[in-house]
């Protein structure tokens, strides 16, 4: 009994090479790397927030309404985590997808406030903090392509015959991937250029003329 179980195993292990086994495997970790790379671009963007919501409000307390939307926003992005092992729960991925979402849209509501304070922009402080923001928003593009091009070529593999038949056996479901349309919204980062020349005095009418 023994021996033939062996020899199962054996002979169910051999055809694994040339059903995808090993291709998903290898697809599957780059998929969870690629993950990694845009929950630590991020995490990177969270992180710059306090310092740039706290140099603002040196300037414009007033604006408490944007200030306390972009505080808010950051808590519940940072609230939310996904797991590379949760990548193929659609539910998990797009309440990520919305609340990233939000905090890149408050952040665009702080930054168009900015150019109402021509000190704000010229301050040392806020345009470290601005070329930070701007270098990581780049970086957070290229990351959350590169992980959209590895789920496509992870879920093209395990959907594809002989490979699905592995995938179903070892339970690798098709992971969840940006949607069509937030794709397309959350590729235009939050602007972060800013017309720092001194605002123009404003035009004093000319006195009428005496009667």
């Amino acid at each position: 009994m023994r021996y033939f179980t062996t020899a199962l195993v054996a002979t169910l292990c051999l055809p694994l090479s040339g059903c995808g086994y090993n291709t998903i495997q290898t697809q599957d970790e780059e998929v969870k790397a690629a993950w990694s790379e845009v929950i630590n671009m991020y995490q990177r963007r969270a992180e710059l927030i306090p310092n740039l919501v706290a140099t603002v409000k040196g300037f414009a307390a007033q604006e408490q309404a944007v200030l306390i939307g972009v505080t808010e926003a950051r808590a519940r992005a940072t609230a939310v985590q996904v797991t590379p092992e949760m990548l193929d729960d659609p539910a998990a991925v797009a309440k990520f997808q919305s609340a990233q979402g939000e905090l890149s849209q408050a952040l665009s509501r702080l930054l168009v406030v900015v150019e109402n304070y021509p000190e704000l922009k010229s301050d040392q402080n806020f345009l470290n903090l601005q070329a930070q923001l701007e270098g990581t928003e780049n970086r957070i593009a290229v990351a959350r392509n590169r992980y959209i091009e590895s789920v496509k070529t992870y879920n093209s593999t395990i959907r594809r015959f002989p490979v699905n038949l592995t995938a179903m056996i070892f339970n690798y479901d098709v992971k969840q991937n940006f949607t069509v349309e937030n794709e397309a919204e959350i590729s235009r980062p939050p602007t972060v250029e800013f017309d720092t020349a001194p605002a123009k005095p404003a035009e004093v009418p000319a006195p009428a003329p005496s009667t």
